[in-house]
Order: structure tokens, then C-alpha cells, then sequence
């Protein structure tokens, strides 16, 4: 018997059924026996796409990367590039054997150099190995200062750096939010969308009708693999926006007072969210859901920070600074000395910095629910040129003649001038930075519990320096300044410019650099 004929049939929900059914099977089937499939008698049926659309389409999917493809040639390009430092300091150590057992050797002591670089680095990155840099960092040349890298209308109240360094986020009080390349400065605005598409992303409509929503943005946050940003600020709302098309995804409704912080969590698209509701909600920034909510604060929640493990830090106006173990759904309280604290940052998992509205820095660690170091006035001007003793309660003196606590006694300073109004750590390591709005940005190595802290160098930054971040790789610091103070109007630096400033900072001994 002749075989049958087989006839295509166009239109028709079962021919589309029919088809999505086989292409799905060819899917997942090897591409010889899909090529197989290609030939026989269905050579004369007319194909829906011609040979010239077939042929664009495979040169996109040639070009196109895949997300393991990327893995893979990322992880290629820095395994080449650790080799390629490992050669260096092979060559400098200028050992040089002749024959194969000493091109053996060489390669076995280099591959071995390259296992020790990349198990330190994975220690480092783990927060298992803290990075010593702060004894690396080289005076700052007359040249190197702070340097505009993007201008802002009115003052800027937060401040992200993705994961490679290479690009930055800022958000200002008019609501205006940026996305800016670190070298050449090129920024792109965000663009909020209109109250109707809002709504439609689940946000809830302003309490007073009558008046607009506020675009005021108070804190930032940017997810590990950069693809999310998250702001939060006056309208009680925390908005996220995806970063490779700026455009506005999702609103997270909840809050009863302004949303002041944010952080994710490393690694994981956990986000954190602070109010002045004295709450904080956890989301997954992925599903887009809520998942818990932490009570403890008796009033507003001004900062907050967190590392790999599920472990939180925030500070309040209620003059605590709490450690929230999240899985356990338990928290440490550690209580300020006197005054109220303002901003917070983790060192590792054991130990914090923090700064006070009434000038002074402290170091904290979990073993005491004081501060193991306590620098009063530590935006004073001589406080560069005094050598510290430590007495026994933590608090630093210096020893100098008409020098209290890293003040001559002569000067006065604006309480709202001399505040710490942010502080930061290079992740992993002992540098860390604070700002106030006295006109200077000063650099800080962390020390062992029984030395604290000690000043570095100072930057002129004029304004108030209301969020700081480092680089991962503590080549570079960048600062949100402005002419006003992030939560509100009552002090004021006129001669300050509203922007995203950005300054260099070299190391010693960068050929042995990983990151």
C-alpha cells in the first residue's frame, strides 16, 4: 500500500494546539534528530518564515549570552586574570630554573600562588577574613579630592553602588533619581510614572486627595545582581524599578510613617525596609510579596544594614541600636551613652560602627551592650594632630595641652554642622569613613577591640554629607552632599553644591589587588 499523503491543515484551534504540542517535543528533543524530522515528505510544505528571517534569527541567538555562558566566561576572565598576578609576583620574586624540572616547579609554585589567592579572596568576599587595607592607604595627593561626578537640584539623600563598581545610583529630595556610570560621569534620570500606573502596581492612592504624591526620596538599595532598585521615601511607599529599562515595577504598601532605609540582603533578593513607624518589613523583591514585619523601636527608625547571614543592625531616635536575629525572631538592644544615634554600619558579623548627632563615632561589638570605643567630637579639626589614649570605659582623649576629646576648647561648632550624619565601611576590611557637614570627609582604620579606631586622612567635601559608600574594591569613595541635611530643613551650607561627589584612594602594593 502507498504511504498516505500527509496534508498540513491552516487554521483551526486544534492545527494551533497541534503545532504549539510539536514544536514544544522538538524543544527538548537533540538537534540531529530534529534535523531529521526537517526532511522526507514535508520538504514541500511551504514554511511560515523565510530562509532570510531563519537566518536573522540564528545569528541573535549566536550572539545572544546566556546567563551560564556569562558565568562561565566571567569566572574564565578572572581565573586569567589571577594568573596573570600570580606571573607577576612570580617574576619579581626573579626565580628562574632551567630544564623541565625547573619549568615544572616554577608552574607548580604559581598554581599553587593562584589557589591561595582565590581561597583568600573567597574568605574575604565570605566576611570570614577581614581585608587589611587601611595600612595601605597612601596620603592623598594635593590633586586627589573630592571630584562632581553628577548634579542634583536639591540635596542628595542617598547613594548605591552596583556590585561591579562601575555603576552608581543617587536620589535627591525633589525625587529625582539617577543612574550614573562611575568613569565618565553619564547619568540617565528615572522617570516616574503617572499616578494611574501606580495604582496599578499596587500602590495606595495619597491619604489627602487633594494634594500630590510625594516624590521626596529618603533611602536607596540595590539588589546583588543589579538588576532591582528600591526606593523609599515621604510617601510611605517602597518602589522598585528595574534597572536595565528604568522603568517602575512594583509598589510595596504597608507602612504608616516615611520609609527613611533600606538594604538587601547580600546575595538574596531579601529587602529590608525602615520606617518612622517604628517598624520593619521584610519583602522578597523577587516575588514581590510580603513576608514579616519587626517590632522593637520605640520611635523613629533612622538606618539600617545587613550582611550575608540573616542578621539586621539599625539604629533609632529612641537611642538604641539593635541587632535582629531574623530567624529566631529574637534582638539585642545596645544603648547609646547620651545622645541619639544616626547612622549605622556593620564591620563584620560581630562588630558595628555608628554615629551620633552630638559628633562622636562609636564601636560596638557583641560581647559588650556599650561601646568598646567612643570618639567624642570626631570631625574636630585637631583631631589629625593629637596622639589618642583610651581610658578604661572606651572613651578616646587626646594628649595635648588645650585639646578635650579631639576639640580645642577655643572652637565652636553648629550642633547640626558637627553630627555624624553617615558612616560607611569598605565590606570585609578595616577602612571606614564618616561625614558630617563641617567640610570634611575623614578616613578611619578600625583596629583591634583594645586599640578602637584612629583617623586616617581628611577630604574637603563642603555640605552635608548625608550617605557614603565605598567601592568593593576601595579604589574610589563616593558621597551624597547637600545643602541640607537629609531628614530636614534646620541647617543649612550655602556655599555646598547639591550632587553625587566621588574621590580617589590608592593603596599600596595594587599589583597584589584581586578585586
Amino acid at each position: 500500500m502507498p504511504p498516505r499523503s500527509r496534508k498540513r491543515v491552516v487554521g483551526g484551534p486544534k492545527a494551533v494546539k497541534k503545532k504549539a504540542r510539536s514544536s514544544d517535543n522538538a524543544f527538548f528533543e537533540p538537534e540531529p534528530k530534529r534535523s531529521r524530522r526537517g526532511g522526507g515528505l514535508d520538504d514541500d510544505i511551504e514554511s511560515l518564515e523565510s530562509d532570510e528571517e531563519m537566518s536573522e534569527q540564528d545569528s541573535e541567538d549566536e550572539e545572544e549570552e546566556t546567563a551560564g555562558e556569562k558565568r562561565i566566561r566571567v569566572a574564565r576572565e578572572h581565573l586569567d586574570k589571577v594568573r596573570a598576578i600570580a606571573m607577576r609576583v612570580h617574576e619579581d620574586e626573579g626565580e628562574e630554573e632551567e630544564g623541565d624540572e625547573g619549568r615544572y616547579e616554577r608552574e607548580g609554585k604559581r598554581d599553587s600562588l593562584v589557589a591561595e589567592l582565590l581561597q583568600k579572596e573567597q574568605l574575604e568576599g565570605s566576611g570570614r577574613l577581614q581585608r587589611v587595607i587601611a595600612t595601605r592607604v597612601l596620603r592623598p595627593e594635593p590633586d586627589d579630592k573630592f571630584r562632581m561626578l553628577v548634579k542634583h537640584h536639591l540635596s542628595v539623600t542617598a547613594v548605591a553602588l552596583a556590585e561591579g563598581d562601575s555603576k552608581g545610583f543617587s536620589a535627591s529630595k525633589d525625587g529625582v533619581i539617577m543612574h550614573w556610570d562611575v568613569e565618565t560621569g553619564k547619568s540617565e534620570k528615572y522617570l516616574w510614572p503617572s499616578e494611574d500606573v501606580l495604582l496599578s502596581h499596587q500602590a495606595k492612592p495619597p491619604q489627602n486627595s487633594a494634594k500630590k504624591r510625594s516624590k521626596n526620596v529618603l533611602a536607596l538599595a540595590i539588589s546583588s545582581d543589579g538588576r532591582l532598585l528600591a526606593s523609599g521615601g515621604l510617601d510611605r511607599h517602597i518602589h522598585l524599578w528595574d534597572t536595565r529599562t528604568r522603568g517602575h515595577v512594583k509598589a510595596f504598601h504597608g507602612h504608616r510613617g516615611p520609609v527613611s532605609c533600606l538594604t538587601f540582603r547580600e546575595g538574596t533578593p531579601q529587602l529590608f525596609s525602615g520606617s518612622f513607624d517604628r517598624t520593619i518589613k521584610l519583602w522578597n523583591a523577587e516575588d514581590k510579596t510580603h513576608m514579616d514585619n519587626l517590632f522593637g523601636h520605640q520611635s523613629d527608625i533612622l538606618a539600617i544594614d545587613c550582611l550575608r547571614r540573616e542578621r539586621l543592625l539599625t539604629v533609632g531616635r529612641d537611642r538604641t541600636m539593635r541587632l535582629w536575629k531574623v530567624p529566631e525572631e529574637s534582638q539585642l538592644v545596645f544603648r547609646a551613652p547620651a545622645s541619639s544615634l544616626e547612622c549605622c554600619c556593620f564591620i563584620n558579623d560581630s562588630e558595628f560602627l555608628s554615629g551620633s548627632d552630638d559628633g562622636s563615632i562609636e564601636l560596638w561589638s557583641l560581647k559588650r551592650k556599650k561601646p568598646t570605643h567612643l570618639i567624642k567630637n570626631a570631625h574636630a579639626p585637631s583631631l589629625l594632630n593629637c596622639s589618642h589614649s583610651y581610658e578604661e570605659n572606651g572613651t578616646t582623649t587626646c594628649n595635648g595641652g588645650d585639646i578635650d576629646n579631639g576639640c580645642k576648647k577655643k572652637e565652636s561648632h553648629s550642633s547640626a554642622h558637627s553630627w555624624i550624619s553617615s558612616v560607611a565601611v569598605c565590606r570585609g576590611s578595616d577602612l571606614a569613613a564618616s561625614g558630617a557637614a563641617n567640610g570634611v570627609v575623614r578616613l578611619w582604620s578600625i583596629q583591634s577591640e583594645s586599640s578602637g579606631i584612629r583617623p586616617l586622612y581628611d577630604s574637603s567635601l563642603a555640605g552635608f554629607v548625608n550617605s557614603l559608600v565605598f567601592a568593593k574594591s576601595a579604589r574610589f569613595l563616593v558621597a551624597g552632599v547637600g545643602q541640607e541635611p537629609r531628614l530636614g530643613r534646620w541647617g543649612r551650607v550655602s556655599s555646598a553644591r547639591n550632587g553625587v561627589a566621588i574621590h580617589p584612594i590608592k593603596l599600596k602594593d595594587e599589583h597584589l589587588s584581586i578585586a
